[in-house]
């Protein structure tokens, strides 16, 4: 999509630390796959060229710069998954064209999301059709802190090649040629609460799709500990979810809470650590931000203090981090 409209995306790929072209299994250095935080940075780069958070996979004429992010503001204060659904939808509804609107039916059993692609013609699957439900999918988890399983994917085209990376994609039956691209998952899920806040939902659209692509590398699965993760977020500079706001927040007494993270075999500290030490990673993979302005993104007022710790974390220095990663600056302390 880039390259349709001019880049060059090999200077996107340079930017986001991939030395081969992905799209090309014959170029030099060639993996199947690219890291999230990868991704994510050649993600950020197209949104910024494209202004269009779909990649233009949805074909609507109007993806409007920004539409995203507002309809997640609109639903974030939501109640439950079944409210943030309907109010997605709405909002797509009323604010782009019949191929950039969000189908949802809600029935007993079942719940049905997806694009209703109308006088779509004959086509076989692509990465992009398996994209754009992939990341709603995961959208949908991350609301909730959990991951959101799948009972079968719909796609109206045909069957891809691949078929194989597709059904590892979704995890679940895929069924093709279909009237509409969807997806089926059981509908209790829609009373689960949405975790996040509007605190936690800046870094999430700072950062995205970072957030929802390792979520399928976290085994957590229902675990509690998953879901306290989710709440305690990526960006501390304004400090922590206390313990009682998130034990109140999951409807629960604080000893009950801690009794459960027990039996997971963790703490609140330590998972506190854990979402640190994965946010000062994730930030320290940006090159526009020096080491001391990543210490205060995490919390920390004394940028010796943050190096103390990431060593701890880690094994490493911040520095030495980011110089294993590609992404030194110059004079930057380690």
């Amino acid at each position: 999509m880039a390259s349709g409209k001019g880049y060059d995306f090999s200077i996107i790929l340079a930017e986001a630390g991939v030395d081969f072209d992905p799209q090309d299994e014959n170029s030099a250095g060639y993996r199947p796959e690219v890291s999230a935080m990868q991704y994510s940075r050649i993600y950020q780069q197209v949104l910024l060229l494209l202004q269009d958070e779909t990649f233009g996979a949805n074909g609507s004429a109007m993806a409007a710069p920004g539409g995203f992010r507002m309809m997640c503001y609109c639903i974030i204060s939501c109640e439950n998954l079944g409210q943030a659904i309907k109010r997605a939808s709405e909002f797509y509804r009323t604010f782009f064209d019949e191929r950039g609107q969000l189908y949802a039916n809600f029935t007993e059993q079942y719940t049905r999301v997806g694009y209703r692609m109308l006088n779509s013609t004959a086509h076989q699957v692509s990465a992009a059709d398996a994209y754009g439900l992939s990341m709603w999918h995961r959208f949908f988890g991350w609301l909730c802190g959990r991951p959101l399983e799948l009972k079968r994917v719909d796609f109206s085209g045909d069957a891809p090649n691949n078929i194989a990376r597709y059904e590892a994609l979704f995890g679940c039956p895929l069924h093709f040629n279909q009237r509409y691209d969807l997806l089926y998952f059981n509908s209790e899920c829609l009373a689960w609460p949405v975790v996040h806040t509007e605190h936690s939902l800046r870094e999430f659209l700072r950062t995205a799709p970072y957030q929802l692509l390792i979520m399928e590398e976290d085994g957590a699965g229902n675990k509690l500990s998953a879901q306290v993760k989710a709440m305690i977020g990526h960006d501390f500079s304004e400090g922590f979810p206390s313990f009682e706001t998130i034990s109140g927040a999951l409807n629960m007494s604080a000893p009950t809470l801690r009794r459960r993270l027990k039996r997971e075999g963790t703490t609140f500290q330590q998972l506190k650590d854990d979402c640190r030490c994965n946010a000062a990673k994730l930030h320290l993979g940006r090159p526009e931000q020096s080491v001391n302005e990543v210490a205060l993104q995490m919390g920390f007022t004394d940028p010796s203090a943050f190096h103390r710790s990431f060593k701890k974390w880690t094994g490493m220095t911040p520095g030495q981090y980011r110089s294993s990663h590609g992404k030194s600056r110059t004079a930057e302390p380690s």
